[in-house]
C-alpha cells in the first residue's frame, strides 16, 4: 500500500494552524511542538471518558516520519485502546495538511498513558462507559 493510501486512524481531536513562531529558520515546526499539541489533544479525549482530571503518565516511542511546514495544519487523531483501572492508552497519530492542498501526511505517531485523578493528583477509577 502506498503510503498516501493511508488513512488516520481514530477521532479527530485537534486542528491547529503551524505558525512561524512555532519553527526553526528553515521554516520546519519543532518537534516538542508537534508532541505538546498531540498532548493537549490527549488531555481532551482522555477527560472525557474519565469524566474528569487526568494526567499525562507516559509517552511510548515516538519518531517523525515527515516534518511540519510554517502554514500547514497539524490534525490530531486519537483511539483510546485500553482503558484500565485508572489509566488508559490512547494512540495518537499527527498529521500534516499540507498548506492550500488536500495533500495529508501523517508526521508522527505514539501511545500515550493518561492517568485519571482526583483534585489532589491522587489517581481515581476510570468510569465505566455508559
Amino acid at each position: 500500500m502506498n503510503r498516501h493510501d493511508v488513512k488516520p486512524v481514530g477521532e479527530l481531536t485537534l486542528r491547529t494552524l503551524a505558525m512561524p513562531a512555532d519553527a526553526n529558520a528553515a521554516g520546519d515546526i519543532f518537534g516538542g511542538w508537534v508532541m505538546a499539541q498531540m498532548d493537549l489533544a490527549c488531555g481532551i479525549r482522555a477527560a472525557e471518558r474519565a469524566k474528569g482530571r487526568v494526567v499525562t503518565a507516559a509517552v511510548k516511542e515516538m519518531s517523525f516520519a515527515k516534518p511540519m511546514k510554517v502554514g500547514d495544519t497539524l490534525c490530531i487523531y486519537i483511539d483510546i485502546t485500553r482503558v484500565g483501572r485508572t489509566s488508559m492508552t490512547l494512540r495518537v497519530e499527527a498529521w500534516a495538511q499540507r498548506y492550500l492542498s488536500d495533500l495529508m501526511e501523517r508526521v508522527t505517531h505514539a501511545d500515550f498513558v493518561m492517568v485519571a485523578v482526583d483534585k489532589d493528583g491522587v489517581p481515581t477509577p476510570v468510569p465505566q462507559e455508559d
